[in-house]
């Protein structure tokens, strides 16, 4: 069991389904108290209620990623409910499914606002809370191609690394003030990250990835980010075989190359 998570403030974004509602069941019955972000305060308020959380031990806080300028109004309801935050669960996020040539720029700046630009907003307005007490955690939601870059996947792949960059800086800087970090590189998950992601028209794509469906569970998948939190892990990459393209790229990087350029567009849009 997940000790260190008892009384503990976690606030989770992209709470509302998918590896966010997997990490609200599993803090929760590691004993943690919860703010659950994400736009539908419907599907937060059925999360609260899966992970038998209370009005005592929850706050439903409905927040819209692209709205950085409503973030510091949020942060003061949590502070007005717990007065602390103890682990912040930057997991919100949009996936993308198009073609670089047919991407317009403006699909670009979305998926970096949402992935990258109000995650680093965030993370701003909670520093200081966390540098105060001298103790805080930063929890990553990443992916594979955080780590390499795949086809039809360009803004999502650049807005994932762009994390590591960013976070792997802001570690650098407040280890000392007791601040960690742990980044989360998962593969296939079972979740709707692909229906959810954005094609070059902007719309949803709609369609379920034949490796997200038989990816792992949500649950197990927030059960092993949990460990690798509580073992104070600076990165994990949590999947099955899938997970080897980061080894390949740290040490067989043509062999990557070959593997990444041979995707048939049938698997391509297969991936996380």
């Amino acid at each position: 069991m997940h000790h260190s998570f008892q009384n503990k403030i976690a606030w989770i974004t992209g709470a509302s389904s998918g590896i966010g509602e997997g990490l609200a069941i599993a803090c929760a019955r590691a004993g943690a108290k919860l703010v659950l972000s994400a736009r539908r305060e419907a599907e937060l308020k059925r999360v609260k209620q899966s992970a038998g959380l209370t009005d005592e031990n929850c706050l439903v806080l409905p927040m819209d990623m692209e709205k950085i300028d409503e973030f510091p109004a949020k942060l003061d309801a949590v502070l007005k409910k717990f007065g602390t935050i103890d682990y912040l669960f930057h997991n919100a996020g949009i996936s993308q499914r198009s073609f670089v040539k047919d991407t317009p720029l403006s699909i670009d700046q979305k998926v970096l606002n949402i992935n990258f630009f109000s995650v680093v907003a965030l993370t701003k307005l909670v520093l200081p809370v966390f540098l105060e007490k001298k103790s805080g955690h930063f929890i990553i939601t990443s992916s594979l191609v955080g780590k390499f870059g795949t086809p039809m996947r360009s803004a999502y792949s650049a807005s994932k690394h762009a994390l590591h960059g960013f976070f792997e800086s802001l570690r650098a800087e407040s280890w000392r003030d007791g601040i960690q970090v742990t980044i989360v590189c998962p593969g296939y998950v079972k979740t709707n990250i692909s229906l959810n992601a954005v094609n070059e028209q902007g719309k949803n794509y709609g369609k379920m990835d034949e490796n997200q469906a038989k990816g792992m569970d949500p649950v197990d998948c927030a059960n092993r980010i949990l460990s690798a939190v509580q073992k104070g892990k600076r990165e994990v990459l949590i999947g099955g075989k899938e997970t080897l393209g980061v080894y390949l790229k740290r040490f067989f990087p043509a062999l990557l190359w070959r593997v990444v350029r041979n995707y048939n567009f049938k698997t391509v849009e297969n991936q996380p």
